[in-house]
Parts: C-alpha cells; sequence; structure tokens
C-alpha cells in the first residue's frame, strides 16, 4: 500500500500554497492522520486579491471518519481549524470520506460556485449605477 497522497493545490504551479494552505494542511494532518489530502485555495474565484488566502476547499480521507454522520467529520476538521476560522479564514467547503468511500470513488466533486459575487464586482457595479443616476440627473 501506497503511503498518504497529501497535495496542496490552488497556485499557477499547482504548489504547496501560501502559508494559511501549509498551516491547514499541517493541522488536517496532525489531527486526522489523513491517506489522502487536498487543500485547495479558491480565493481567486471570489474575488479575493492574489495571495488572499481567505477561500479554501479540503478534501479530506481519513479512518477517523468511520462511522461518524457528514456533520461529525465536519466538526473534527473545524476543530482542527479553529484558529483558521476564527482569523484569516473565511470560507471553508469541506468533503470528509473514509478510506472506503474515497477507494469505491476517488473523484472530487467540483467545487461550488461563488454565488455571493467578490466585494470588488459589487462596489463597481454601485459605483457604475451611481455614476447613472448622476448622469441620468443632468
Amino acid at each position: 500500500m501506497r503511503g498518504p497522497l497529501l497535495a496542496a493545490t490552488g497556485g499557477a504551479m499547482g504548489g504547496p500554497g501560501g502559508p494559511l494552505a501549509r498551516a491547514i494542511r499541517d493541522k488536517l494532518t496532525a489531527a486526522l492522520q489523513p491517506t489522502h489530502l487536498e487543500v485547495r485555495d479558491d480565493s481567486p474565484r471570489h474575488g479575493g486579491p492574489p495571495g488572499a488566502e481567505t477561500h479554501f476547499g479540503v478534501l479530506v480521507v481519513s479512518g477517523r471518519f468511520a462511522g461518524l454522520p457528514p456533520l461529525q467529520r465536519h466538526r473534527l476538521v473545524h476543530e482542527a481549524l479553529r484558529d483558521e476560522l476564527a482569523g484569516p479564514l473565511h470560507a471553508l467547503q469541506i468533503v470528509a470520506r473514509t478510506p472506503e468511500q474515497w477507494q469505491s470513488d476517488p473523484q472530487a466533486p467540483p467545487a461550488p460556485p461563488c454565488l455571493g459575487g467578490s466585494k470588488r464586482d459589487k462596489e463597481k457595479k454601485k459605483k457604475e449605477e451611481e455614476e447613472e443616476a448622476a448622469a441620468g440627473q443632468q
């Protein structure tokens, strides 16, 4: 049996990611001893500037999840990342599977779309609306 696959994705080169990505990977590895771990930085998809590290997705495969419902699995992930969730980490998508579940379906689900738009997009739209209103009053 091969050793655990621990990957961090998200950079242009798919490298280990920034400091928050590395912290997430290290803490989940220590807490859950995963057989497979993917850490994905989704910040650019949510309007974050380069290197923002605010939105992440994780795929964690661990024997610690055996017999636990999804809510309890997510709680284990949240507990491991308590400090990050209280600070720089704004959003976290979690896929938590047992090794048996991963073996029967080794596909990561696609990342969900960003439904809220970015702060910059909202500010740009507001500015455009204000400019249109001002032009209409002239």
